[in-house]
């Protein structure tokens, strides 16, 4: 007698089996990792405020408006007229730090990674920040001098008279 011949087709039960595979425990398309959910979890409660715009006559507060020009700014002083809080919400959920001082800069939204470094802003600016090799920018040389930021000064300079700033508990 001729040995079996095996079978080539599949059963219904070898394909469902062959067929399944383990469902990602968050939604990847929106979220880096079940971590980043749980933090959009956490903060879809936020509220925004909406944005003002001021819109400055040509002899209103000149100085400040060529600050404005000279530092490339105009597009953060003109807000969108409108945006999905749940897209912002996933983007800073999506931003978070799920390890302990380790920033990458990168966050993902809607299947895009959305890069937010000092070259990204700069490009979003309009105004690529150079630099020499090996110097730092303005931001982090003050950071980084001995004295850090004179926060006194700050406030003076930022807050409304007679209020103050307070740093949250993580020390910002």
């Amino acid at each position: 007698m001729a040995p079996k011949k095996l079978s080539t087709k599949r059963s219904r039960r070898d394909a469902a089996v062959e067929g399944t595979s383990v469902a990602p425990e968050f939604d990847s398309h929106r979220f880096r990792s079940a971590e980043h959910q749980q933090c959009f979890e956490a903060i879809k409660g936020w509220l925004f405020h909406r944005e003002r715009r001021i819109q400055l006559r040509d002899n209103e507060y000149t100085d400040f408006q060529e600050e404005i020009a000279r530092r490339h700014w105009t597009s953060l002083v003109t807000p969108m007229a409108k945006f999905d809080p749940d897209i912002v919400l996933e983007f800073y959920a999506n931003a978070w730090s799920t390890e302990e001082g380790v920033w990458d800069m990168w966050s993902w939204v809607r299947g895009q990674w959305i890069p937010f470094d000092a070259d990204a802003l700069s490009q979003f600016l309009d105004d690529p920040l150079v630099l020499e090799e090996g110097r730092e920018c303005e931001f982090s040389q003050r950071w980084n001098r001995a004295d850090g930021f004179d926060e006194e000064a700050i406030a003076q300079l930022l807050c409304i008279p007679g209020q103050d700033f307070a740093r949250t508990t993580a020390g910002r």
